[in-house]
């Protein structure tokens, strides 16, 4: 019994892990980022990204030695994660956020609900996948109780002007950018550990970033970061940035990217919570339901035997 016991949690410790990650997430968008809001969009993503390439940099040359085991695929699947999830995404789901000023969140915390279902399709193409049909009911029952959970049983607000509207886009936009960058992860992380994965993730992204803020001319911005967004882009780095990657990359190293994409519906869950403690904005009872029914069902799905590949 003790040993069954200890092989389920196991089984839920990568899961877990994702989750914490995508709260952290979270707490990047509603805490942290609003500070960052006077600076162009590539700088933001620049800079966070370089910090933890810098910072990593000890990971790097301890484990040079792995760089071997990568191949061509392996290569480009980082370099597609770094476009797709570390440039393009990111900077979509920043600017999302920029276009509402951190007030009208709802539009932009609809991406979560888009974004596995983005991702599953994704892996099941591309990874090959092949899920028991009781993951696409727990999988459907979260993404339904994380829409209920921040809308209620109301249609996402877009009634505050043609800045929502772009940010759904860019929401939009960013949400297949994080899905295909989730199992593209889970493909450049076949050959390499988690540590090394996660510093080729942020050095490819630094570089792609100075490539585009360079060509946009936002590169003169940076003499315009003060002292309080220096601390908060090191606070990023440490926390919701690199520490978050890394906490999330050891977890979808272990499950399926379809596990994975329903584990990040942890965002919404905890945008909602803190979007009480930071605004007093409170959930009605129905909200709480899908809280439940989302809690419950990212429960099911990871305790479902999905994790890993042969």
């Amino acid at each position: 019994m003790i040993e069954k016991n200890n092989l389920y949690n196991s089984k839920l410790f990568a899961p877990a892990l994702v989750v914490l990650a995508a709260s952290l997430w979270a707490v990047d968008g509603i805490v942290l980022r609003p500070s960052l809001y006077s600076l162009p969009v590539p700088i933001v993503v620049l800079i966070e990204s370089a910090i933890v390439a810098v910072l990593l940099t000890p990971f790097f040359i301890k484990k040079f030695s792995s760089l071997k085991k990568l191949r061509k695929k392996d290569w480009l699947a980082f370099l597609g994660v770094a476009l797709l999830g570390g440039a393009i995404g990111t900077m979509s789901i920043t600017k999302a956020l920029f276009y509402v000023n951190f007030v009208n969140l709802s539009v932009v915390i609809l991406l979560q609900k888009l974004q596995p279902v983005f991702a599953i399709l994704l892996a099941t193409i591309f990874l090959k996948e092949k899920l028991p049909k009781e993951f696409f009911l727990w999988a459907g029952l979260a993404i339904l109780g994380a829409y209920v959970m921040t809308f209620g049983l109301s249609s996402p607000n877009f009634s505050t002007g043609d800045k929502t509207t772009i940010a759904a886009l860019f929401a939009l936009v960013a949400a297949f950018s994080f899905s295909s960058s989730t199992v593209l992860s889970k493909r450049a992380l076949k050959n390499v550990d988690h540590e090394m994965g996660t510093y080729l993730r942020f050095l490819f992204s630094s570089i792609i970033m100075l490539i585009i803020a360079a060509s946009t001319g936002d590169i003169s911005s940076l003499s315009q970061i003060t002292t309080k967004q220096i601390i908060i882009f090191l606070i990023i780095a440490f926390t919701t940035g690199g520490a978050a990657i890394f906490l999330y990359y050891y977890g979808l190293k272990r499950i399926s990217a379809s596990v994975a994409s329903i584990c990040e519906l942890a965002f919404p869950l905890t945008a909602v919570v803190l979007e009480y403690f930071v605004h007093g904005n409170i959930l009605s009872s129905i909200q709480w339901i899908g809280a439940a029914v989302l809690l419950l069902s990212i429960l099911k799905v990871s305790g479902i035997n999905v994790f890993g590949f042969d």
